[in-house]
């Protein structure tokens, strides 16, 4: 049973569209929340629209240009932002706390359990999180990326088992609606791939980041963290009640039936992969049919540098990716050690950490 809830909300919902928040809109899905929470629901809202309520407030009417300028409406307007929610939510009597993440508080392992516990904390006490990137002060390189892909990494931090993916589309279709009169709603996607990506349309919204392929990305993460997801639309009515009840409406993700476990959720999502090692055909078969430890024996290539105890892509050798890991040895030694057996690492490298590259207890497959 539903349980736990990631709720992400999108700039094109927050707006209608326009270039101003539509409080209206907004009171209408803090009310579906406030009930929610009063039938025992724990929920986490995770908000886009920080630069639309900037705008709004500084009356800006054309697009920032600039990084600098796009940051300086998202200071102006994450305090109006939170300030909006905080008053909807306390009509309900309902208390909300504010978590503002880059990629560097889930990158860091220590800095994704001190987020986890927050989250939990803020939670036990039966507070609403809000949550969005701190977009006032990342970079390109701490970056998350967008909302949607924020709202997986919190499903991943709360160990939620439902996101709801609320956008300005009903859900995923066969082709991009708004140019295809003949484009169908998927209603359920069991397998992400390629041609799924291939027709996931992007956003078309001026003040939004992300669109339907950051959405698929976000699903096939939160999914494999044992959530089911729904992407819909955030305006139908009583949307978000209708999901939780089990409605079918949008674009339903099941979970994965054998989530990744707790220890393994931060190789998943919180970190960035320093690199990649290719690996041959039979330590790929070796990985998926028995659960084993990348040696260096499969290795045939490794790409990037990183160090040891980062996180890396493992994949094909025509660069496929099909998982990733911790590794035990850095990219100088893996270089120097890729296609040996395990015994012959220590009087290559004059040291050894052990006869595997990878662990199978810091290694997931995709």
């Amino acid at each position: 049973m539903t349980r736990r809830i990631v709720l992400k909300i999108g700039t094109s919902v927050l707006t209608g569209g326009t270039r101003k928040l539509d409080h209206d809109r907004m009171f209408e899905i803090v009310r579906q929340c406030a009930a929610l929470h009063e039938e025992g629901y724990e929920l986490i809202v995770c908000t886009s629209g920080a630069i639309a309520a900037g705008s709004e407030r500084l009356r800006m009417t054309r697009q920032p240009d600039s990084l600098a300028e796009k940051q300086m409406l998202a200071a102006v307007g994450q305090s109006r932002l939170m300030e909006i929610w905080e008053q909807l939510f306390t009509r309900f009597h309902i208390h909300v706390g504010q978590m503002l993440l880059t990629r560097a508080d889930v990158e860091d392992r220590r800095r994704f359990l001190n987020a986890r516990d927050t989250l939990s904390a803020l939670l036990e006490h039966r507070i609403v999180p809000v949550i969005n990137e701190n977009d006032a002060v990342t970079t390109a390189e701490i970056r998350v990326g967008d909302n949607d892909n924020l709202s997986a990494l919190c499903v991943l931090l709360a160990e939620a088992d439902l996101l709801i993916l609320l956008s300005d589309q009903p859900g995923l279709f066969t082709a991009d609606p708004r140019t295809d009169p003949n484009a169908e709603l998927i209603a359920e996607v069991r397998r992400i791939d390629a041609d799924l990506h291939a027709v996931a349309g992007e956003s078309k919204s001026g003040l939004g980041v992300g669109g339907m392929k950051t959405k698929l990305d976000a699903a096939d993460m939160a999914r494999r963290a044992g959530a089911c997801v729904v992407i819909a639309a955030g305006d139908a009515p009583e949307a978000i009640r209708r999901i939780v009840a089990g409605e079918r409406i949008g674009t339903r993700f099941p979970a994965l039936d054998v989530p990744v476990e707790n220890r393994k959720r931060w190789i998943l999502g919180g970190a960035n992969a320093a690199g990649a090692v290719a690996i041959d055909q039979g330590a790929a078969a070796a990985l998926a049919g028995g659960g084993g430890s990348l040696l260096p024996a499969g290795i045939i290539r490794v790409d990037g540098s990183f160090e040891r105890g980062d996180v890396v892509q493992i994949t094909a050798a025509d660069r496929t990716n099909l998982g990733r890991g911790v590794v035990r040895y850095d990219s100088a030694d893996v270089g120097r050690i890729r296609g040996l057996q395990s015994d012959r690492i220590r009087e290559t490298l004059g040291y050894a950490y052990g006869p595997v590259v990878i662990h199978r207890d810091d290694l997931i497959l995709i």
